[in-house]
């Protein structure tokens, strides 16, 4: 039977596929916003607003106070191609779709798959303020049922949705955590449905658990001195901020890093609230750094941090603004620097990625533009008749963004 040679469509659906199967992260993340980007008679530019919902408060009584409506959205940048370029003969056009996703689309799909997904989670790891485990230097084992349910109570308590709920371990906290919890991984009905990379099984409340390679580990700051807040009032009384620039004192003086982007912090008296009632709940409320910072030459540091401390109206996300001289703690302040593992649990809607489409170019040998499960590749192929080769590239043109940190929480361990 002669062979039948693949066409750049069957090519491109195929490699999609692979794709597919290796993301573990991004394929549990909410794609909803793909089909806004680079559509034709449609084209927004690199960037789409994504709005959130609004929060307002309740009251009693006959006499009501109208409240504004405060719009809040973040920005969902789609500026960064990837690409992956290959070469093969004409002969091997000729192979069967299996024999050529074998030898060439897996391996490429593999290294895109990988540079995707590890540019984003090292993206959006830090964004995440809630934390459990243990983030001392070096880490903790993560061996015992109680961590993953405490992640999960973290998602409950800031009101993530019972359903779409994933965990992505890394190498080390899935050996431990399977080693503990054994049997508990052996669920038949997901064994038989374990078509993406690295799946594990289903526990503790969480639809998938997979395990992943490319999770980032966190380098704390050198967090030395005993730190304070310096001065009242801090943070936003009502309305809403992305972030809060805190004012500190009594670190060690002239310190280069005290603390990095993704330490985590704690106020002393700074409790967190229902993000419905606002009534105060029986934890501090987690803050995460959003860049490195250094101290002055008298112990002095202004610490951005995210969520923004917003003390009051419809936004209100901690019990009461810090106060002066309140202690401040980073979780995990270790003894030398070394660097921390860390796992993720979320909710599909903390995050979110966009794929757009490439133009399409003339004059080429073939070409096709596909989509599959809200990921849009383009396959471009031109022919070196010297060498009778087929040079071609796959491109996939992505971005993403936290859009609701509060969804997740980070697992820290060894």
């Amino acid at each position: 039977m002669a062979n039948t040679v693949l066409t750049s469509t069957k090519v491109t659906r195929e490699a999609l596929r692979i794709l597919h199967q290796k993301l573990n992260f991004i394929g549990n993340v909410n794609r909803q916003y793909d089909d806004q980007f680079g559509q034709r008679g449609g084209k927004i530019g690199q960037q789409l607003l994504v709005r959130l919902p609004n929060k307002y408060t309740a009251a009693t009584g006959r006499v009501i106070t109208p409240q504004d409506t405060i719009e809040r959205s973040v920005p969902l940048p789609n500026a960064t191609q990837y690409n992956v370029p290959v070469q093969f003969t004409s002969a091997e056009l000729g192979m069967s779709i299996d024999d050529f996703g074998s030898r060439i689309l897996e391996p490429a799909m593999a290294v895109l798959a990988a540079k995707i997904e590890g540019d984003m989670l090292a993206s959006v790891i830090p964004d995440v303020s809630n934390m459990v485990g243990t983030a001392t230097s070096g880490g903790s084992p993560v061996n015992s049922l109680r961590v993953p349910l405490q992640a999960r109570k973290s998602l409950a308590d800031f009101l993530a949705p019972g359903s779409n709920r994933t965990m992505i371990l890394s190498t080390q906290h899935n050996l431990d955590l399977v080693d503990a919890l054994k049997g508990l991984f052996q669920d038949s009905g997901e064994i038989s449905e374990q078509y993406r990379d690295g799946l594990v099984g289903r526990t503790a409340g969480f639809g998938k658990i997979y395990e992943n390679t490319l999770l980032p580990r966190q380098l704390p700051g050198v967090i030395t001195g005993s730190p304070t807040v310096n001065g009242a009032s801090q943070g936003t009384a009502t309305g809403w901020a992305a972030t809060t620039s805190l004012i500190t004192t009594a670190w060690t003086a002239s310190q280069t890093n005290i603390v990095r982007r993704g330490d985590r912090i704690q106020i002393a008296g700074v409790f967190a609230v229902h993000s419905e009632t606002k009534a105060t709940l029986p934890f501090l409320r987690t803050f995460t750094v959003t860049a490195d910072t250094n101290s002055a030459g008298a112990g002095a540091a202004t610490i951005p941090l995210a969520p923004a401390i917003i003390y009051g109206g419809p936004y209100q996300n901690v019990s009461n603004t810090p106060a002066n001289g309140a202690a401040i703690t980073v979780l995990g302040s270790p003894t030398t620097i070394t660097q921390y593992g860390q796992s993720l649990a979320f909710h599909k809607d903390a995050f979110i990625f966009a794929t757009g489409k490439l133009q399409m170019p003339r004059n080429v040998h073939d070409s096709a533009q596909e989509e599959f499960d809200g990921v849009s590749m383009r396959f471009v192929t031109g022919f070196d008749v010297t060498n009778d080769l087929f040079i071609s590239r796959f491109d996939v043109l992505c971005g993403w963004v936290t859009a609701y940190e509060e969804l997740a929480c980070v697992i820290a361990g060894n």
